[in-house]
């Protein structure tokens, strides 16, 4: 390949990325309520957000003293399924516990 084709190439597949881009991250949120239980918003954040007692810990403190918490950023499929898969445990349950997403 010739010097010329090479950075033509090159430059065409930096085109391609520039268009593809990064994905969106979007922030997945739990909101306090009245009626969720502290246990549950741990086991929610263990099971479903694979975090570890301690950092389940931390965020459902933040739910429970600012009234929302982080539970991770992630690109909107994931983040979609997330809140899903929250609302539907909750439900079964019998918990209103809310959870949202933003973008970032």
């Amino acid at each position: 390949m010739t010097e010329e084709k090479f950075q033509q190439q090159g430059k065409e597949d930096s085109d391609v990325a520039a268009e593809l881009g990064e994905p969106r991250l979007y922030r997945v949120l739990l909101h306090n309520d009245h009626f969720t239980t502290m246990e549950f918003v741990i086991e929610v954040l263990e099971k479903i957000f694979h975090k570890t007692a301690s950092e389940a810990t931390s965020i459902m403190l933040a739910v429970h003293k600012t009234g929302v918490g982080v539970c991770g950023v992630y690109p909107f499929e994931i983040a979609e399924t997330r809140v899903r898969l929250v609302e539907t445990f909750a439900r079964k349950v019998g918990f209103p516990l809310l959870c949202t997403m933003e973008e970032v």
